[in-house]
C-alpha cells in the first residue's frame, strides 16, 4: 500500500508537520526525502531497505553513486538528493566551526571531516588553518594521492599556514580502506609536521585519520 493510503497520522510528512521531525525514525525521514516508492515498495520500505543494506544512516550518506544505484528504485536523481543533503550538512558544520573555538566543538570538527573527505576513494590531505582563538580561517586540500597513500610536503603546509597568517592548524587525511587506525607513517608525518610548524611558531593541534564513519584523533592518543 502506498503511503498516500495510510492513515494521515502515520504518514511521515504529516507526522513531521504535526509533531516535529525529532519523533520520526531514520527510515521515515529518508522516506520524506525519497518522496515516492516503486511498485511493491513504499518510500518507507525503500528507506528501510537502504538502511539495512548499508548498516547505518552515516554509511548510507557516505556511499557513492555506484553503490546507491545498485539499490531498488535508486537512480541518479535519488543519489543527487542524498549528495545535496550531505553537502548542506557539511556547509552547516563549516559555518559552525567558523563561528567559534573549534576546540569547544570537537564533534563538529569530526563530523565535518567525515562529510568532507571520509568517502573519497583516494587519500586526500586537508588542513584547517586557525586563528589564535582557534577559529577557522580556511580549509584547504594540500595533497591528493592514491588508494593507499598521499605524499605530503611539510614545507607546503607551512607556506600555506603563513599565507593565511594562521596561529595553529589541524590536519586530516582519509583512509579509503575504511579503517581509521593511524599507521606508523601517520605518526611519523605528525611528528615532522609539528616540528616544521613549530619553527615558525605555529601549533599543530591535531591530526585526524578519517573514514566515512569515524574520525580518529592522534592528539587524543597523546601522539601530537
Amino acid at each position: 500500500m502506498s503511503i498516500s493510503h495510510w492513515p494521515a497520522a502515520e504518514r511521515p510528512r504529516e507526522k513531521l508537520l504535526q509533531r516535529g521531525p525529532q519523533i520520526l525514525s531514520d527510515a521515515e525521514l529518508l522516506a520524506i526525502f525519497l518522496r515516492t516508492g516503486v511498485r511493491g515498495l513504499s518510500a518507507v520500505d525503500m528507506a528501510r531497505q537502504l538502511l539495512q543494506r548499508f548498516g547505518s544512516l552515516s554509511k548510507l550518506l557516505a556511499a557513492g553513486e555506484e553503490d546507491i544505484g545498485r539499490c531498488t528504485g535508486m537512480g541518479p536523481a535519488k543519489y543527487a538528493q542524498f549528495a545535496a543533503v550531505k553537502e548542506l550538512a557539511r556547509r552547516l558544520l563549516a559555518e559552525d566551526m567558523q563561528l567559534g573555538d573549534v576546540l569547544d566543538s570537537p564533534d563538529a570538527v569530526r563530523q565535518y571531516l567525515r562529510l568532507a573527505i571520509g568517502s573519497h576513494d583516494v587519500e586526500v590531505f586537508v588542513v584547517l588553518f586557525l586563528t589564535a582563538q582557534n577559529r577557522v580561517l580556511a580549509v584547504e586540500e594540500v595533497s591528493r594521492g592514491t588508494l593507499t597513500e598521499t605524499r605530503v610536503y611539510p614545507r607546503e603546509v607551512v607556506r600555506r599556514a603563513l599565507q593565511h597568517n594562521a596561529s595553529a592548524v589541524i590536519v586530516a587525511h582519509n583512509h579509503p580502506s575504511g579503517l581509521a587506525e593511524p599507521s606508523a607513517a601517520d605518526r611519523a608525518l605528525t611528528a615532522t609536521l609539528k616540528q616544521a610548524l613549530g619553527l615558525v611558531d605555529i601549533k599543530l593541534l591535531d591530526h585526524f585519520v578519517v573514514t566515512g564513519t569515524r574520525a580518529e584523533s592522534l592528539a587524543e592518543r597523546g601522539w601530537v
